[in-house]
């Protein structure tokens, strides 16, 4: 970035020797110029203790000065030291606009200070003085913008690290992590309080759909982290709030499958509300559209957090029932969920099915037969709906030598046979 130099051999001359005698001045100048910077704003004198303030002043008005005077093609020297000053600030956390009214402030002083030095002498060196008016000031203006520049770089790459730091400490606390004082660093840091109600929402990841993801909302505070295996949301609910009201709040802006936790008492608990969430999640079907709560799907909780009794309950409450051909196998099936979903209302389950409602209790009486058991007895009724939520759901059961059970839905083949009853 260049400057403007005087027009001729003669105006440089006289512009130097004014700059020379500006250099004797410089203490009583920096003593001015610090004075009418905390008279502006007395966050100049918060950042900085007035001897390094006043040292660095005192190094940035002589570079400038002598910028002023040095040859066309001396190197920039006020430049680079700008560009320096602008990163100083930005990690001393001064305002950008203080920096750039620094820097004003300062051209202001020396210009003045040019003037009434040549004022009283001979008329030639007031001239080549209004000459120099347009390089002066050029210099200025490249000094604030190379400091702002380099600020705003700065700014940039703290922000960066500090957001690094903050979602460190968060991940920290959602694996679980009980580092003395981590919860007290991260609620400091995303400001947000140590004890309080909080909730944690988990989305599946190949479910995941561009949308919008509430942040504030209903009074709550919505924090997202994207990880390998989904998307976790911590909520921070104010006192009064309830689980309603999120689940509320995340109906049509996320897209499910998706499981929140109950409700814990501080981030400190983040990680056992991130495992109750996943569990939550795990009690959803691969297709299933909505983001449920762990407290409102207990009894399936329950199956999906034991692999290995649910692949033992779903074979011995299914018995003959998984020996039968796919498409049978899966109308059984298909009818016992929907005569569920409809609380045991055969006529809806029919209309649901789209087949007659003899129909419905014949399937079930045929289901009942091949498994032994009644759905009117309540301890039947809890088991074959447990064995249902255990088949339904991948990855929910292990057979007793700890592989996964083979004996599921994937094994149905992809049509279904036309319903006949």
């Amino acid at each position: 970035m260049g400057t403007r130099r005087p027009r001729t051999g003669h105006d440089w001359k006289l512009l130097a020797e004014s700059c020379t005698a500006l250099l004797e001045r410089l203490p009583h100048l920096v003593d001015e110029h610090l004075r009418q910077l905390t008279e502006y704003s007395p966050v100049y004198g918060q950042v900085l203790p007035h001897d390094q303030q006043w040292r660095e002043a005192q190094e940035a008005m002589r570079i400038g000065i002598e910028t002023l005077s040095a040859p066309r093609d001396s190197p920039r020297r006020d430049l680079a030291h700008a560009e320096d000053t602008g990163r100083r600030r930005a990690r001393q956390g001064l305002p950008l606009d203080l920096v750039v009214h620094a820097y004003r402030n300062a051209g202001y002083l020396l210009w003045d200070a040019l003037v009434d030095g040549a004022a009283g002498q001979e008329p030639a060196r007031l001239s080549a003085l209004m000459r120099s008016t347009t390089m002066v000031w050029s210099a200025v203006d490249a000094q604030a913008q190379s400091a702002s520049e380099a600020y705003r770089a700065t700014e940039a790459e703290l922000r960066r690290r500090t957001d690094e730091q903050l979602q460190a400490l968060l991940d920290a606390l959602l694996e679980g992590r009980t580092t003395p004082g981590l919860a007290a660093r991260a609620a400091a840091g995303l400001d947000l309080p140590e004890h309080g109600p909080y909730a944690v929402v988990v989305l599946r990841a190949e479910r995941r759909e561009p949308a919008e993801r509430p942040v504030r909302g209903a009074g709550f505070r919505f924090i997202w982290r994207m990880r390998a295996d989904g998307e976790v949301g911590v909520v921070a609910l104010t006192p009064g709030q309830n689980l309603d009201g999120v689940a509320r709040l995340l109906e049509g802006r996320c897209a499910g499958p998706g499981g929140i936790s109950p409700v814990v008492p501080g981030l400190a608990e983040l990680g056992r509300a991130r495992r109750l969430a996943e569990l939550a999640l795990r009690t959803c079907p691969p297709d299933a559209p909505a983001v449920v709560r762990l407290d409102q799907r207990m009894p399936t909780a329950l199956v999906v957090s034991q692999p290995e009794l649910a692949g033992r309950l779903v074979a011995d409450v299914f018995g003959a029932l998984l020996e039968l051909e796919p498409g049978d196998r899966a109308v059984l099936l298909e009818t016992l969920e929907a005569w569920l979903a409809c609380e045991g209302s055969a006529g809806r389950a029919a209309g649901r099915l789209y087949c007659h409602r003899n129909t419905v209790f014949n399937r079930l009486r045929r289901l009942e037969q091949l498994t032994s058991r009644s759905l009117a007895r309540p301890r039947d009724l809890i088991e074959l709906t447990l064995a249902l939520d255990a088949y339904r759901l991948p990855g929910a059961r292990r057979s007793p030598a700890g592989r996964p059970d083979p004996s599921g839905p994937e094994r149905d083949g992809p049509g279904r046979p036309e319903r006949t009853g």
